[in-house]
């Protein structure tokens, strides 16, 4: 029986473009992700790396950007949050059945531009419909890495078998189900959150 229900938040929740960046990129002579940038990304998304030093690395690789069209690209992956969406996630809190939790590899630049794009009011309503929102900048460790999601349960009394974690990422939902804990590898396009009660 399922008690707790983390999401993720790309392409769960919001929105996303995935090669939007890449594509906005090749503008300044992007031609693929190096090991370098590939470390960079994800120490910037443990929040092991801040976002002026972030910036200033990936402006020192692609010195033909300007710092504004850095951050369009950079952020140009964030699409639009469906109110039908954020309207099922607050009726699936009041129901108050579940234990709701966001999980979701982030960093400050993409959350600053989510804030600014929702606006303070409807973002808040996003946010107050879970009990714990876990930003793996803020928490110094990223999906799929099993520290994550052994932390999640440790801190809030979890019990794996009790439960179901949503995300896109098939690499994700494996690390997930490798410690016992449900999952729903939700296929971006042909099924969407709002059809979560058939996974309970």
């Amino acid at each position: 029986m399922v008690k707790n229900i983390i999401l993720d938040f790309g392409d769960v929740l919001i929105n996303l473009d995935k090669s939007a960046t890449a594509r906005e990129m090749l503008k300044f002579g992007f031609a693929g992700i190096t090991p370098e940038l590939d470390t960079l990304f994800k120490e910037y998304e443990k929040g092991l790396v801040d976002t002026g030093d972030f910036l200033n690395q990936v402006a020192h690789q692609f010195p033909k950007a300007s710092m504004e069209e850095l951050l369009g690209a950079w952020n140009a992956i964030l699409l639009d949050f469906p109110e039908e969406r954020l309207t099922f996630l607050e009726n699936l809190a009041e129901q108050n059945q579940y234990r709701l939790f966001l999980l979701s590899n982030t960093n400050d630049l993409h959350i600053e531009f989510v804030k600014k794009e929702m606006g303070m009011s409807r973002f808040n309503r996003f946010k107050n419909a879970f009990e714990v929102f876990y930003l793996s900048y803020e928490m110094g460790m990223r999906k799929p890495d099993a520290e994550i999601f052994e932390f999640v349960l440790e801190q809030n009394q979890l019990t794996a078998h009790e439960t179901l974690f949503v995300d896109d990422v098939k690499e994700n939902t494996d690390a997930a189900a490798s410690l016992g804990i449900r999952v729903w590898n939700l296929q971006v396009g042909q099924e969407d959150v709002t059809q979560l009660n058939l996974f309970l």
